[in-house]
């Protein structure tokens, strides 16, 4: 039997931050709005290899400007100075604005099938450009769609090891490799009776200091 002894006494501690955010989730699907869901959709474009916090509050600030609805990716690039990669990332919010956000409308909310999370994520993977699995799974989690799937970033592949559900962290995540993965996380849960989505928030936690998204 692992030793889960500290991540019980970490889940107590933390567990109404943690139902906090995840009533925020669901909260936003519930309400359907566009505009919000648009921002988390471009929150996610942007977090991979970058901070959390920073890539929202690039997110924050373009939407101020104006520059999200309305400008080119060279417009947005002063915007995600603080962001990795942010050249290609501007790219993909232009792309993905042009392609699915008109009027206040995001057409991608069209495409997710709440009672099939699992086949929406690989719509998404296939259709957005800057999307792999953990990208469109950190969105779907974030809108409060998360059942069944995980976000496998480093912080929790890290802890996944750390418990011994994983040998090491691998280089690259292929989609075969991350669902493989995902099986392995959500025989964490089970194994420490912890609901998947509150046991990423809490592994996150556990390595970032805070509950954020």
């Amino acid at each position: 039997m692992k030793n889960f002894k500290y991540l019980y006494k970490q889940y107590e501690e933390i567990k109404p931050l943690i139902e906090e955010r995840i009533n925020e989730f669901n909260s936003l699907w519930s309400s359907k709005s566009h505009l919000k869901i648009f921002h988390e959709f471009v929150f996610c474009l942007l977090t991979p290899q970058s901070k959390a916090k920073v890539a929202w509050k690039a997110v924050t600030e373009l939407s101020q400007s104006g520059i999200l609805y309305r400008g080119t990716h060279k417009d947005m690039e002063p915007y995600l100075k603080g962001v990795r990669f942010y050249r290609n990332k501007a790219r993909y919010i232009e792309e993905s604005r042009n392609k699915f956000f008109n009027n206040g409308y995001f057409s991608i909310i069209d495409m997710i099938d709440e009672h099939n999370i699992k086949e929406t994520r690989k719509l998404l993977v296939k259709t957005v450009k800057g999307y792999g699995y953990k990208e469109a799974s950190h969105f779907l989690r974030n809108i409060g769609l998360y059942r069944d799937i995980a976000i496998l970033d480093r912080h929790i592949m890290r802890n996944m090891v750390r418990f011994g559900y994983l040998d090491r962290i691998p280089d690259t995540l292929t989609p075969l490799k991350y669902l493989k993965i995902e099986e392995r996380f959500m025989d964490f849960a089970r194994d420490v009776s912890i609901p998947p989505e509150y046991l990423d928030l809490l592994l996150w936690y556990m390595e970032a200091g805070e509950v954020f998204k």
